[in-house]
């Protein structure tokens, strides 16, 4: 069941990178394509706030909807300086506490996105784009959103390297 539940986690995190994340990156492109067509071709704005919207929604969503990905792929950066001279129980029990470290920070910087999200909704933070402006409480839930798949992570993985670690299995 676990393994199951791993497992749509993963197609959860696919589809927020794939299809959310590329949905954005195309947003991006057409926005920007237009606007220099505007600017350059018909010398007027055609979309008031593109960079606005680019800097302030389109590019954190992607992001942040690609981030928990990247991680479970391993393409996240990570710190694996020890890695390659510890060979090992010992070896994993350091990459175990190293993870343990990663899962704290994880756990920090999700809690103070979802504080700041929270307060966001709360305050009705808003971002100005253009001349008006749109509710940044649901760019901001996507932080906490992304540590916290990232948390799941990082946890799973940490377990793991101690379970070896400790000779129960990788």
């Amino acid at each position: 069941m676990l393994r199951r539940s791993y497992d749509a986690l993963g197609k959860f995190e696919w589809g927020l990178a794939a299809l959310g994340g590329g949905l954005c990156l195309l947003a991006i492109l057409a926005l920007t394509v237009l606007t220099v067509f505007g600017r350059y071709v018909l010398h007027t704005d055609l979309i008031p706030g593109a960079f606005n919207m680019i800097e302030s929604v389109l590019f954190p969503v992607m992001v942040f909807w690609g981030l928990p990905l990247a991680h479970r792929e391993a393409t996240f950066p990570r710190l694996e300086i020890l890695d390659p001279w510890m060979q090992g129980a010992l070896g994993k029990l350091i990459a175990g506490l190293v993870l343990l470290i990663e899962v704290c920070v994880y756990a920090i910087v999700a809690w103070y996105c979802a504080r700041y999200a929270i307060k966001s909704f709360d305050t009705a933070r808003a971002v100005q784009i253009g001349t008006g402006t749109w509710p940044a409480w649901p760019v901001a839930m996507m932080a906490p959103v992304a540590f916290g798949l990232m948390l799941v992570e990082a946890v799973r993985l940490c377990l793991r390297d101690f379970r070896a670690a400790l000779g129960r299995g990788a």
